[in-house]
């Protein structure tokens, strides 16, 4: 993609409200990336750099997580193996894009944070529908960590909880809805008050490390199993339908792009061309771990895979115990980040519905951000107790998720090309407009079919 140094005029100031605001955007950046703001490089202050493997490294935390678990679950739906890893291919090569796009657009509009990208480019509009899927998403994703740690939290204490005999004991205090809640109010309210997070910095290596001990496991567990491997295993899908099911669980997997502009700005050499080697090794990487997980988890337990395959193992493994640990673990750390990305989201919404710059009363900030906090954490926490199905959840999330990679990078690529002042248009300017509708109306498509379909099997159900 050639590189167009175009300035993008942006519309964000000519809302009502008021512009001071957009500091809201700058909270929303990557944990793993320290940067300084712009108002610090125009003074002359230094940058911390990163170098290019470091931001694939970063690039690859961020994409990978707990969504690992729901790999093997989605190879099912897809209809085995081929079917599974063609489509998580075919979907990788429109990832990859975006993320390369978001970075084109980041450096014709001088934004940097995805948000700002999107406010800056695309208008008051589409900045706010973005600020608003971001908020949405995060809470989600929140909900979701909050039952994977009651899934693994259940095998540990029904290893831990069986007498003499073998048979499980139950007690008030081995009870779902109760360990869940102690865990949360325990571990995840205190990490989330804070108003700065980089105290959880320091939680991405843990993160990277419980990933890769979890998909090590899975193989481990396939080539050497326990029991028999499933009679039957799908070669092929039942219908185009279980298909497109899949995708939602792929996108949430390799979602990465909220992250990547300030992970992008964060380089030594914040260019297209370099971060286009960076975002390929990164998302090679990722499909590296995630399809060993995906092939090796469905062939192992097959059709009958849980949507978080680490409950299909028994309770009594010590080596998949430990892997629950590790993801317990990296869900306690995330929680805090994600809730931070989304309560920075609603605080800038807030600040500019009402008018009012970033607040400068320590008092009032303390008191609002308390309440988003505890509102947040109390909401989240009771969907997670009664939605128990992770499934569920990843359905409506992973739509969203489809929303990041592909409906806003395709609208950037859009207007910025068209903003492009030039007598006569090239052809390849107009073929990136087409790309960018295609991948606009491909996004559309996955979070319109998945939301669809989400909600009408609750209903059915």
């Amino acid at each position: 993609m050639s590189q167009c140094h175009v300035g993008i005029n942006s519309e964000c100031c000519d809302w009502d409200w008021n512009a001071d605001a957009g500091e809201r955007a700058r909270l929303l950046q990557s944990p793993s990336v320290e940067m300084e703001p712009k108002s610090n490089e125009e003074l002359g202050a230094p940058r911390r750099a990163t170098s290019k493997l470091g931001a694939v490294f970063i690039v690859v935390n961020a994409a990978l997580g707990a969504g690992l678990l729901n790999f093997p679950a989605a190879f099912s739906m897809a209809g085995g193996v081929a079917a599974g890893i063609t489509l998580q291919m075919c979907l990788l090569v429109f990832i990859t894009g975006g993320l390369v796009i978001l970075a084109y657009c980041s450096q014709a509009s001088n934004e940097r944070t995805y948000q700002e990208v999107v406010w800056a480019v695309c208008g008051k509009v589409a900045g706010v529908l973005c600020e608003v899927a971001i908020a949405v998403y995060t809470f989600g994703t929140c909900i979701a960590f909050l039952i994977i740690i009651g899934d693994q939290q259940d095998k540990i204490i029904a290893a831990l909880m069986k007498d003499s005999t073998g048979a499980e004991s139950s007690h008030w205090y081995t009870d779902r809805k109760f360990t869940i809640s102690l865990t949360a109010f325990l571990f995840i309210l205190p990490l989330s008050v804070p108003k700065e997070i980089g105290f959880q910095k320091y939680a991405s290596c843990l993160s990277v490390v419980g990933t890769w001990y979890v998909t090590a496991i899975i193989v481990i567990k396939y080539i050497w199993p326990d029991k028999n491997t499933p009679e039957e295993i799908p070669t092929s899908p039942s219908s185009w339908m279980s298909v497109f099911n899949a995708m939602p669980t792929i996108c949430f997997g390799f979602q990465c792009h909220v992250s990547s502009v300030p992970i992008f700005h964060s380089m030594k050499h914040p260019e297209v061309k370099p971060w286009g080697a960076v975002v390929t090794a990164a998302m090679v990487i990722a499909l590296f771990v995630y399809m060993g997980t995906g092939v090796c988890g469905f062939l192992t337990f097959g059709p009958s895979v849980e949507q978080d395959v680490l409950m299909s193992y028994p309770s009594n493994d010590i080596p998949v115990a430990i892997a629950r640990v590790f993801i317990i673990i990296c869900v306690l750390t995330s929680y805090p980040i994600l809730h931070f990305c989304g309560r920075a989201v609603l605080e800038g919404l807030w600040l500019r519905y009402k008018g009012e710059a970033v607040e400068e009363d320590v008092v009032r900030e303390r008191r609002r951000r308390l309440f988003q906090t505890v509102s947040w954490f109390l909401l989240t926490l009771l969907l997670a107790l009664f939605i128990p199905d992770i499934g569920k959840v990843i359905s409506l999330i992973g739509g969203l998720a489809a929303c990041f990679i592909f409906v806003f990078p395709g609208l950037c690529l859009i207007h910025t090309k068209l903003s492009e002042i030039q007598e006569a248009r090239p052809t390849s300017c107009w073929a990136m407009v087409s790309y960018g509708t295609f991948m606009v109306g491909l996004g559309a498509f996955i979070f319109g079919q998945t939301t669809t379909n989400a909600v009408f099997m609750d209903l059915k159900k």
